[in-house]
């Protein structure tokens, strides 16, 4: 029985030793055990959050953390920007209006990035925007928006949180939540942070937190404030996931024996140059351009006369190799190859080979080893460095 390999924007491979500290005894969450498990994870987690803050987490799904920010900020009536670049950035649109907000949507073409000048542009005529909603990674696209300028952009043309989901990226793009000027920052556990899906990650800045605590919320399992009286007593106000919890133990040891947060990084801009390299000797095309290319998933355009759906099929049926399709309109047109967390340039390397392999079987005409070659050379050239 061949192992499924995954490559795709998440859920994502889970690491042996994320595994077997998942699988340890049960504990409850009112314990002093807990306490120091939740206390000592929380606190190595700040790094790859860029903050000093406290790592707030949620037993859900990132998205129920998107909620929550909304939730917590804002009330019915109040006017937001929320910028969209793809599906998960109209996700963030579709939150906002459920709350009854007045929503002002920067939309960009799907595979365009949201500059600075666009977002100074669209502020202009608003006065009144009490929160600006971006999504650092969009999924859909495989588009890192340039986060850190949004947020200066957003520091200096109003008085709006600036609130960020890096469900994502975050574990696997520079993230510097305190420095950027990021308001509140969130992510999830099954992409590049290497854990099962059922863990939200979270972190509010000071100015965040009074805007929360003026704000007068309706949410209960959602209350932020709950959260953060709960965690400073290294608890939470209702039954975590103490599972996932103890593999985000494993995860930061992972980081750690990386040689550190920064080499993380830099795994992930390597492979992100390699599977950009090795599509273009393939001659298949690329959604966004590499300025703002993701460095944990790549969206690649099927090459005229390859039928990408009976391809994407073949793949999985004959080698077991399993990419993520396109969504809404790019539906049958795009494939999006996941490259981050538990992923490594050898991992990239083998996808590659055996896409060779079922582009031969359909008769596509390349050069064979054309793609692993280019993604060799990009991994052999980081070596060098």
């Amino acid at each position: 029985m061949y192992p499924n390999i995954l490559r795709h924007p998440g859920p994502t491979p889970i690491p042996k030793k994320v595994e077997l500290a998942m699988a340890q005894n049960m504990i409850s969450h009112r314990t002093e055990e807990f306490v120091k498990l939740y206390r000592d994870t929380t606190e190595r987690v700040k790094t790859v959050f860029g903050t000093k803050q406290d790592i707030l987490l949620l037993p859900s799904g990132g998205t129920a953390a998107l909620e929550a920010a909304v939730v917590n900020t804002v009330s019915p009536g109040d006017e937001v920007v929320v910028i969209t670049v793809g599906a998960f950035g109209d996700y963030f649109v579709s939150i906002c209006e459920k709350y009854g907000l007045t929503v002002h949507k920067l939309a960009k073409s799907w595979g365009e990035a949201c500059t600075k000048e666009d977002l100074i542009d669209f502020l202009k005529p608003l006065s009144s925007v009490k929160a600006v909603f971006a999504t650092y990674n969009e999924t859909s696209t495989g588009i890192l928006n340039p986060i850190s300028e949004l947020a200066e952009v957003v520091r200096n043309h109003s008085d709006a949180l600036f609130i960020v989901d890096g469900v994502s990226c975050i574990g696997g793009a520079p993230a510097e939540m305190d420095e950027w000027g990021i308001d509140i920052l969130v992510t999830g556990s099954q992409k590049a942070m290497m854990l099962p899906p059922g863990l939200a990650l979270l972190a509010v800045s000071e100015r965040a937190w009074k805007v929360i605590e003026a704000n007068s919320t309706t949410a209960y399992y959602l209350n932020l404030l709950s959260y953060r009286d709960w965690a400073s007593k290294g608890m939470t106000p209702n039954t975590p996931a103490i599972s996932l919890i103890m593999g985000l133990s494993a995860v930061c040891d992972l980081i750690e024996e990386e040689g550190g947060f920064s080499k993380t990084i830099e795994r992930h801009e390597v492979m992100k140059n390699m599977v950009r390299e090795s599509m273009k000797a393939l001659s298949f095309g690329l959604l966004t351009n590499d300025q703002y290319a993701s460095p944990t998933i790549t969206a690649i355009c099927a090459p005229e006369g390859l039928d990408l759906p009976a391809y994407l099929g073949h793949l999985k049926k004959k080698y077991h190799l399993d990419f993520a399709g396109g969504l809404g309109h790019l539906q049958g047109k795009i494939f999006r190859f996941g490259h981050m967390g538990y992923c490594f340039p050898s991992d990239i390397l083998q996808a590659v080979s055996l896409m060779e392999a079922g582009l031969q079987d359909f008769g596509y005409q390349f050069e064979p080893g054309a793609g692993v070659n280019a993604a060799q050379k990009v991994f052999l050239s980081s070596l060098r460095k």
